[in-house]
């Protein structure tokens, strides 16, 4: 019912895509959706339920044919809405599409629907929740096949689910506790429940805060994971991008810091969505433009997911001691020498004052850079989502080196490509799509559906504060302040799937003590 106790509008909107197509679907949901139906289908009675038929679809004032198409009905509450619908299939071209919203629009009580309204009388009638409302927006915008596994399993209930029942446990639980408060002398109220229920009470907590530990594997895959491509000018950063992408997203060219800004570009890498994004090359420069690209740069890697660090591996051979034992320490102090990581010249005993590495450029990089660089470095010890990748390898051809590269330093991957001949790409890309699938949670179907929203978080963080005030009060025996706490609990619940009802609590507490009897 609207304001003034009307029955809401009729609607009608385009469920298809937009565009010339070979069928467009129309629907129709309210109270005239029948109306709507026999007058422009011409029928003297409503349909057979969810069953296509064959009609010409006709204007409902001029008796003007439009097109031959199938009509369905789905009367309440068994339709998408829970209100009476129809669905106008037809054909799509642009002056059909014309004529069905002008002849819909002449139908008394009938208008275009606004964006989302159809989902929206779908949870006003009990259709779909929150969550479940936003499964179904997800699986709408999904692009990648993990996304789309993810959000089919939200729409599907999964995470409904999993709130309900905590919601219904913690109804149970202040059930109890009210109980306790109002009729806590009665003979009727078992022995020990204030006890049960805070026991409850605390091990729904723990689960909430596992559930909230997931390093926000389903936020990742919903809106896609950062991976930031950095070093130092010239080493092939922007080939790489190009690479990846199979497309020429960043102009590549010999001269040095050609990249100053964040050159971004989404792709679909194993199923799962990836923000790729190119960087200014590092180095100390006067310029001023380039220095805001090296403090972009290093910002957008501390906020990225995965770094991808660029070396020319020439020049990086010429700076390795080529022993097993120096290994990791080799790495870290050349990703410290360009600004990627902490200095870690002091556990090896090395003065960043007597280091300096010359590039391809022939610019000298010494230890430390400029501040902003400093502040945004990441710690050394941070490393297990940094993939290494040795660039020009086709370079080496013809020289004798030792090769035994480490294809991992202490969970930091290296990888050797050549992204001008293509070598090395595909296990680099493999490795890389393993980083991503394990940021993302892995297998989505199995296990607890995760977080997909902040909005969730966000309300669950409220749940845990609650429930962690309720264990409070409970030990200093104000059982008052505790029930207000456990209330407080089950209405941030309640806004997770958009159910919030007192009546839940006095439905258990007449039910399991049928008190008043």
């Amino acid at each position: 019912m609207n304001s003034v106790g009307m029955p809401p509008d009729t609607i009608f909107s385009l469920s298809s895509g937009h565009g010339k197509c070979g069928v467009a679907v129309i629907r129709v949901s309210g109270a005239s959706a029948g109306n709507a139906l026999m007058k422009m289908g011409n029928l003297r009675q409503l349909p057979t339920p969810r069953v296509a038929v064959l009609r010409k679809v006709i204007h409902p004032d001029s008796a003007e044919h439009i097109d031959n198409g199938l009509i369905i009905w789905f009367p309440a509450p068994n339709s998408f809405t829970g209100e009476d619908c129809v669905e106008f299939h037809v054909h799509g071209g642009p002056a059909i599409l014309v004529s069905m919203v002008t002849a819909l629009s002449a139908i008394p009580g009938v208008r275009q629907a606004e964006a989302g309204e159809f989902t929206k009388r779908a949870f006003m009638n009990g259709k779909l929740d929150l969550t479940e409302v936003e499964g179904l927006g997800d699986l709408i915008h999904a692009e990648t096949e993990a996304q789309r596994k993810q959000a089919l399993r939200q729409m599907d209930g999964a995470l409904s689910q999993l709130y309900t029942s905590w919601r219904q446990r913690i109804i149970k639980v202040i059930a109890d506790v009210e109980a306790h408060i109002d009729f806590g002398e009665d003979e009727l109220i078992e022995d020990h429940i204030l006890e049960s229920a805070a026991s409850r009470a605390e091990e729904i907590q723990k689960e909430i805060q596992i559930h909230l530990q997931d390093n926000r594997q389903g936020e990742r895959l919903r809106n896609g994971v950062h991976v930031a491509i950095l070093g130092e000018p010239n080493v092939g950063k922007s080939s790489l991008l190009n690479s990846i992408c199979q497309r020429p997203a960043a102009i590549v060219s010999h001269i040095p810091g050609t990249t100053r800004d964040i050159v971004e570009s989404a792709v679909n890498i194993g199923g799962f969505p990836v923000l790729l994004s190119d960087t200014a090359g590092l180095r100390d420069t006067v310029d001023i433009v380039e220095k805001e690209g090296v403090r972009r740069a290093l910002n957008r890697a501390r906020l990225s997911d995965v770094k991808v660090v660029v070396v020319d591996v020439q020049s990086f051979l010429r700076h390795w001691k080529t022993s097993a034992n120096n290994i990791d320490s080799d790495v870290k102090q050349h990703l410290g020498y360009i600004g990627i990581i902490e200095d870690p010249t002091e556990s090896s005993n090395v003065n960043e004052n007597d280091v300096s590495m010359e590039t391809d450029s022939g610019i000298n990089m010494t230890g430390h850079t400029n501040t902003a660089i400093s502040r945004e470095k990441i710690p050394s010890e941070d490393l297990q989502n940094v993939i290494l990748v040795l660039n020009k390898s086709d370079l080496l051809e013809g020289r004798d080196v030792n090769m035994d590269l480490p294809h991992s330093c202490k969970g930091m991957d290296v990888c050797m490509v050549s992204c001008k001949t293509g070598q090395g790409m595909e296990a680099f890309v493999q490795v890389l799509a393993e980083k991503i699938k394990i940021l993302c949670g892995g297998n989505l179907l199995a296990g607890n559906p995760s977080l997909t929203q902040a909005r969730h978080r966000l309300l669950l963080n409220n749940c845990v504060h609650h429930l962690t005030r309720f264990s409070q009060y409970y030990r200093f025996g104000d059982e008052v302040l505790a029930a207000e706490s456990l209330r407080k609990t089950i209405r941030e619940m309640g806004k997770l799937t958009g159910k919030i009802s007192t009546e839940d609590i006095l439905d258990v507490i007449f039910k399991d003590f049928c008190i008043g009897k």
